[in-house]
């Protein structure tokens, strides 16, 4: 069994076999998953170590003597003894409680299973060991076993090499079968029973008889597999049958609170119904309820094992469906249909499809449209209606929708849904967006318990009916996109709303007043030209402000609980008083104004701001007053010198764009192209175990067009990859550069987690940066240590010459040969530069070359920031001089102790010179 050791490995926590005390240990997980498999290896693997030891499976109880059968099968097997008869439940106790054993109860169902061959952990002698293989959790729990293993579905990788070996009885799939076999995994979800069962069904077939077959995965199961997932269903009650069989046809990947809404008018008790399912491994459920795909098909067979289609509990079979509509053959005992039309070609439905299905609840049609010449006649009370592109006008005249819980109709051809106050208790969610032809919606005064309108889209809507200031439960509103929308109510106070979308509601003159609850607000696009100053003070909650339109030229008020304003597109010319007040604005949007000339302030919370398109934009204020994330300035063509300077030299940035045409001086280490090397001197290489941070600086080329943009950067060292950054540019005002830009950003060299991945320190780092978008013209980086020192490094890859004209030189710490700074003096220079650096935190180590060094030459050097260059006055060489000659006045000392015996004048000697040297 492929991954067995992991598993065995991992049991080895639950056993603790060094413990004298009984345990019990449960091995749980859906049928088909192993568990048999890896009981059996792990009884193997110990049964060697327990002088008495005993697997049994198939285990079977129904009365008081086949209790008695079960124990003396049990005691019979692992003493050994064919003949062995006992009289009494009891003799387990008896002939066990004091010897140390192995007992495997594999493929257990029922607690009274437990019950008869380990009640107790006291039937059992010091150190005993009592696994047992199960589908059913509560079985364990009901036993107070605690110590339970869940067996995993294998990782991709395993269930491949499980197929492949049934189908090709090697590890990997052979030549021209990869993409195949992995589809194969995908629909046998990596069940291992499934992926060995299919697998050895297409055991020497060619490839295109195994694409032949993918479509019999899909739709049947193999009876084996079937056999072996059906002992679950069929042990369920009918109830709990019954919710197995809506979520496989119906409700599979839909959230529990979903679920438990549509089912609340059945009997089926979904709480609980879903314990006991998620119990014996059917389902799985956190927060959402997830069926395994082998399952959801043996679900969908049971149905279609009910009888003719029209009979059935569920259809969702494309063509069965279609014959059932077209037909209408359809009966009272149709609950749900679940129909993808896109695996058929064209349908027609009669408009008396529905007449006989009295009892459908769920109706979804998907994936595409279909024909309805005549409005139908009739639909049921549903309480989920999803039907995309429906193709009529309104719906029929005889449609009661006060059972409603969902109502989806997007893309439709409706003008008008129904007419009249209806009660809607039930109805929590309502979606028309893009229905075109949309003139109206109904009065929803008794959708009380409403949480979601959606009308995105509805372009000939003109008004949202006052009615809706009853919708005390309504959360979200989205109306984006209705370009007719002019009338809504105001001065109304819904007491849930937290989102309202209104964004290129292009006529739409009025501010949304229906809620000082709102938590995000998007008005972008239309004509509203100012928030209200009255409201201002009770928005308190305003979390997310989209205000930016061409009517939008200034801005008085805005709530002080706003984090992020996006006035794009605005005719603002500078950012107004109000923003630059905000107290917790974090992320600040003004791409594409055109008209804004200066960025003079802003928020000291501020950490992002996008300024991309501003084509008039001169000066930014740069003293910002913490560590910002992003700063984007792309197209902003007219920024001033200092106003790039001051962008450029931002700390703590995690990216920049701005317009530049080369990379600043700053980035010690450049080349042209998108490669660069950094080599570490000899005997330097411990550094890097402090390094924390990188810069780098991309000059990128002109684009045409221009939307998104990712930039990659892998770091390596020795052919290993160590670090790996991705940035995105993502102007939200799409269209090309118009000039070479500068692309800005911060790393970490070498992540902490990746540092156990190298078994030496790296004397090297390759940078490789790469775009599929845009060209890198030249790049430069600069690296930190943690303590925030740069360092460099005097080998880089690429031609550019790395020498800054105008550079004040600096000093080379390590010795350099040929040099004509080395000599006589270098090391005490070492000594003095050393000094100095642990007196000024601003030293840090440069790449680079000092003047007269060849480019072959490596080493670190340090310089002070202010002023650039480090450079020996008048006074220091005085200094060294003098400390020279004390040095020299020691060594004299030293001998006239030796040869003349002089120790009182060597003493004080001695004194003076120390003192002198520490005065240096």
């Amino acid at each position: 069994m492929v991954g067995l050791e992991a598993h065995l490995t991992k049991l080895d926590s639950f056993l603790c076999l060094e413990s004298d005390d009984v345990k019990m240990i449960g091995i749980w997980g859906p049928a088909g998953i192993g568990k048999t498999t890896i009981a059996r290896a792990l009884f193997n693997q110990l049964s060697t170590g327990f002088r008495l030891s005993c697997f049994m499976g198939t285990i079977d109880v129904n009365d008081y003597d086949s209790k008695l059968c079960l124990q003396n099968k049990l005691l019979s097997k692992i003493l050994n003894q064919k003949d062995m008869k006992i009289h009494h439940l009891g003799a387990i106790e008896e002939w066990l409680h004091n010897q140390r054993v192995l007992i495997v109860l594999d493929d257990v169902d029922d607690l009274e299973q437990l019950e008869v061959l380990a009640k107790e952990s006291s039937w059992f002698g010091h150190g005993s060991r009592i696994i047992v293989s199960l589908n059913d959790r509560k079985i364990l729990k009901a036993h107070g076993i605690n110590d339970i293993y869940d067996v995993d579905f294998p990782s991709e990788e395993e269930a491949l090499e499980i197929l492949c070996l049934s189908a090709f009885k090697q590890n990997s799939p052979q030549d021209g079968f990869e993409e195949v076999a992995k589809r194969v995994v995908e629909l046998c979800g990596k069940l291992p029973l499934g992926l060995r069962v299919v697998g050895s069904s297409f055991y020497g077939e060619s490839e295109d008889e195994w694409r032949i077959q993918l479509y019999g995965i899909e739709t049947n199961l193999d009876r084996k597999i079937e056999n072996v997932l059906r002992v679950g269903y069929d042990k369920l009650s009918e109830r709990h049958q019954s919710l197995f069989l809506h979520i496989a046809c119906f409700f599979n990947h839909k959230s529990v609170d979903y679920v438990t809404t549509m089912l609340a008018d059945s009997t089926l008790d979904v709480e609980n119904g879903l314990k006991t399912l998620a119990a014996k491994s059917l389902v799985s459920t956190n927060g959402w309820i997830t069926m395994h795909c082998l399952l959801q098909q043996l679900g969908r067979q049971v149905v279609v094992q009910q009888g003719d289609p029209g009979k059935r509990q569920f259809l969702v079979e494309a063509k069965e469906i279609r014959d059932v509509l077209a037909n209408e053959t359809g009966t009272e005992s149709v609950i749900g249909i679940s129909f993808d039309i896109s695996k058929i070609e064209t349908l027609s439905i009669s408009k008396r499809a529905f007449n006989r299905m009295r009892n459908l609840k769920f109706l979804n049609f998907y994936n595409g449209s279909v024909s309805l010449l005549e409005d139908m006649e009739y639909l049921p009370r549903l309480r989920l209606l999803y039907w995309g592109s429906y193709p009529r006008k309104s719906l029929p005249l005889t449609f009661k929708p006060e059972c409603l819980v969902e109502l989806y109709m997007g893309f439709s051809k409706l003008e008008k849904l129904w007419g009249g106050i209806q009660p809607l208790t039930n109805l929590k969610k309502i979606n028309l967006g893009y229905s075109s032809n949309l003139k109206e919606i109904p009065n929803l005064s008794k959708a009380t318990n409403l949480k979601t309108l959606t009308l995105t889209g509805c372009e000939s809507l003109v008004e949202i009916p006052s009615s809706i200031w009853n919708l005390q439960k309504l959360e979200m509103l989205y109306a984006s996109g209705c370009i007719k929308l002019q009338v809504i109510p105001t001065n109304i106070n819904l007491a849930s709303l937290e989102e309202v979308n209104m964004s290129n509601c292009s006529r739409l003159r009025s501010f949304p007043d229906i809620s000082s609850n709102i938590k995000r607000l998007y008005v972008a696009g239309t004509m509203i030209k100012e928030f209200p100053a009255s409201i201002v003070g009770h928005w308190c909650r305003l979390d997310f402000l989209q205000i930016g339109s061409r009517s939008l030229k200034r801005l008085t008020h805005v709530p002080e609980s706003v984090t992020h304003l996006d006035l794009r597109n605005s005719d603002i010319k500078m950012i107004p008083d109000c923003v630059i007040g905000l107290p917790h604005l974090v992320s600040l949007l003004v791409e594409n104004c055109t008209k804004l000339v200066s960025i003079q302030g802003h928020s000291p919370s501020l950490v992002t701001l996008f300024a991309d398109h501003c084509i008039s934009l001169k000066s930014v204020c740069c003293s910002f007053h913490g560590p910002i994330s992003k700063l984007m300035f792309y197209n902003c063509l007219k920024l001033d010198k200092e106003s790039k300077r001051g962008i450029i030299q931002q700390s703590g940035n995690k990216s920049i764009c701005l317009p530049g045409k080369e990379i600043p001086a700053e980035f010690t280490h450049q080349t042209i192209g998108n490669l660069i090397t950094i080599s570490l001197a000899p005997g330097c290489e411990e550094a890097y175990s402090t390094f924390s941070r990188f810069k780098a600086c991309l000059l990128l080329s002109p684009i045409k067009n221009f939307a998104f943009n990712k930039i990659n950067c892998f770091l390596r060292s020795k052919g290993v990859e160590i670090s790996r950054t991705t940035e995105s540019i993502y102007p939200f005002v799409s269209g090309g550069s118009l000039s070479e830009h500068l692309f800005i950003f911060c790393g970490d060299l070498f992540p902490e987690e990746n540092r156990s991945l190298m078994d030496v320190t790296p004397n090297e780092i390759l940078f490789d940066f790469s775009s599929s978008d845009v060209e890198i013209v030249e790049c430069g980086v600069k690296i930190f240590l943690s303590s925030g020192i740069e360092v460099g490094y005097c080998e880089t890859g690429g031609n550019r010459n790395h020498h800054i004209d105008g550079e004040a030189e600096a000093f080379k710490v390590t010795q350099v040969e040929n040099s004509k700074h080395t000599g006589h003096w270098s090391w005490l220079r070492k000594l003095r530069l050393g000094k100095k650096k642990m007196k000024n935190n601003k030293t840090e180590l440069s790449s680079r070359p000092v003047s007269g060094f060849s480019d072959l030459t490596r080493g670190i050097f340090i310089r002070y920031q202010e002023p650039e260059a480090v450079e020996l006055t008048k006074d220091e060489r005085i200094t060294d001089l003098s400390s020279l000659l004390c040095i020299g006045s020691l060594v004299v000392c030293f001998f006239l102790s030796v040869f003349f015996g002089q120790p009182l004048v060597v003493s004080v000697l001695l004194l003076f010179s120390c003192f002198f040297l520490q005065m240096q």
